[in-house]
């Protein structure tokens, strides 16, 4: 006769417990995960700056000319988007048909949601180009900057110098960064508008064909190095309530970074030498 031995099992106040205890352990681990995720994408953010603004100095001196990497600001429509809509449609309608009207418009609805992330090259001149006329040339198609990360408002201010004063608080070094320049006019939003004649003065950085950067000068007109500002947070967008697809607003983008003020506090700058257009980054150090 044998005898049969039972099979262990657990009981559902032990499974129970279980259950509470993965529960809190997710609970204490989420916030160093999703801190983890902040700090991939900050990487991710500096990582791709670096390479954009190293990009910008090769066609510079590649191509023996200037070239202008450029961003796109809040509400680049001006105070009217229903005036611009209506030049935009109507220019390129008159310079090339009614139907690169309506892509024109695709194109500018296009940018829309780049507002503080995106950026591109163009050359306003080339080699080949005729005494006396510049053909503007796109170099690339409009990119962004990863989720969750853009170029603070603030940098988007007209003042090219002291626009804010960071300060690295491990060892005192006080870094000056001012606005973007945003005194010429490019075409907006591809190399077709010149010819509809569409441009808005967009800030922009430059590189001549020595790779030297050339858009940072002070009150004597001497050059000085460039710095680009990190933040994380979220740029919330106007949007059609019908369909939620970004849409030109009199309203500026609501913009907010978190944790507040990181774009100074822990601060991550993309640093470029003027004489050489390199650039590197300069971040908060843990103390």
């Amino acid at each position: 006769m044998r005898l049969q031995r039972s099979k262990a099992a657990f009981t559902i106040i032990e499974l129970l417990a279980v259950v509470a205890i993965m529960a809190l352990i997710a609970a204490l681990a989420a916030p160093t995960l999703r801190n983890f995720r902040k700090g991939d994408s900050v990487a991710s953010a500096a990582r791709q700056m670096l390479d954009a603004v190293g990009r910008a100095r090769q066609l510079a001196i590649g191509q023996h000319t200037t070239v202008y990497m450029v961003f796109v600001p809040t509400n680049f429509w001006g105070p009217d988007p229903n005036g611009f809509v209506s030049k935009v449609q109507s220019a390129f309608g008159a310079a090339f048909g009614p139907q690169q009207g309506l892509q024109a418009l695709i194109s500018v609805s296009n940018v829309i949601d780049k507002q503080l992330t995106g950026y591109t090259f163009v050359s306003l001149r080339s080699i080949g180009d005729q005494p006396g006329q510049s053909l503007p040339r796109y170099l690339d198609s409009w990119q962004t900057l990863p989720d969750s990360s853009f170029i603070p408002a603030w940098k988007f201010s007209t003042d090219l110098l002291y626009t804010n004063h960071i300060v690295n608080p491990i060892n005192g070094q006080v870094f000056e960064v001012g606005g973007f320049r945003v005194d010429k006019p490019f075409p907006f939003p591809t190399e077709d508008a010149f010819y509809a004649q569409i441009n808005i003065n967009l800030p922009y950085i430059a590189f001549d064909y020595l790779g030297r950067l050339i858009s940072e000068t002070d009150a004597s007109g001497n050059y000085h190095d460039a710095y680009i500002p990190l933040a994380q947070g979220s740029v919330m967008l106007a949007r059609n309530p019908a369909n939620g697809t970004p849409f030109m607003s009199t309203a500026a983008p609501q913009v907010i970074e978190s944790p507040p003020g990181n774009s100074t506090n822990s601060f991550n700058l993309i640093h470029i030498d003027w004489l050489t257009g390199r650039a590197r980054l300069e971040h908060e150090e843990m103390r």
